[in-house]
């Protein structure tokens, strides 16, 4: 695998890691993830307490115990909902280091979605697929995947969980700080696609006892 940014040097590893992302709330878009590793340890967290608490333009990553690994804002005026994305906590005139962008003005759920890597000549990503539904890879410029995100299924029943569950699979070499930086501009990009279940598709893994998704506790 060629070189990758790097947003977060502690959150790369030499394993592919399974992260489950939790969304905190079903109410507001955006309004909250906690995500967790294979052991049930917090990895990162974005809260917020509705739709007026905050700034809706910009998203602060965040460690466990609070500390701001990435900031994500919104560039306007944007036809194609461009984010840029910023090391750390976000202070004027702190430049980006990359930015996230509609391929395409037309089209919601199924667009593709490019990252552009500033000052990195041949580093670029592609998020393909589908986000309301949790089926979409991050590619590079190399067509390898670096990161994809999947519906989850209970391993004791084998029975595929809601949307508000889902899998963040990272390879390695790849920062996951920044895969979830991705999914938090997916989320803000696609939230009122959220409960729409008219693109729904029937996923039925081996073993299911119940292909309909069901909503799932505290993950582990």
């Amino acid at each position: 695998m060629r070189e990758e940014l790097v947003v977060q040097e502690g959150y790369v590893t030499n394993e592919e890691r399974h992260l489950t992302v939790l969304k905190t709330s079903l109410f507001f878009n955006g309004d909250g993830f906690a995500v967790y590793d294979s052991k049930g340890q917090l990895v990162f967290r974005f809260d917020s307490y509705g739709p007026r608490s905050r700034d809706k333009d910009e998203l602060v990553l965040m460690d466990p115990g609070g500390r701001s690994l990435l900031t994500l804002r919104r560039k306007k005026p944007s036809l194609h909902q461009r984010w840029e994305g910023f090391r750390g906590e976000r202070r004027e005139g702190d430049r980006a280091v990359f930015s996230v962008k509609r391929s395409s003005i037309i089209g919601r759920s199924r667009t593709s979605v490019a990252v552009e890597v500033y000052d990195r000549a041949g580093v670029e990503y592609l998020i393909e697929g589908c986000f309301p539904q949790r089926r979409c890879k991050v590619v590079n410029a190399a067509k390898e995947t670096v990161a994809e995100i999947r519906r989850k299924v209970d391993p004791t029943t084998s029975v595929m969980l809601g949307k508000e569950v889902f899998l963040l699979c990272v390879k390695s070499g790849f920062d996951a700080a920044f895969a979830m930086g991705l999914v938090m501009v997916l989320d803000e990009m696609n939230g009122e696609d959220y409960f729409d279940g008219r693109i729904e598709e029937a996923v039925v893994h081996s073993g299911a006892v119940d292909p309909r998704p069901v909503t799932a506790a505290l993950p582990v």
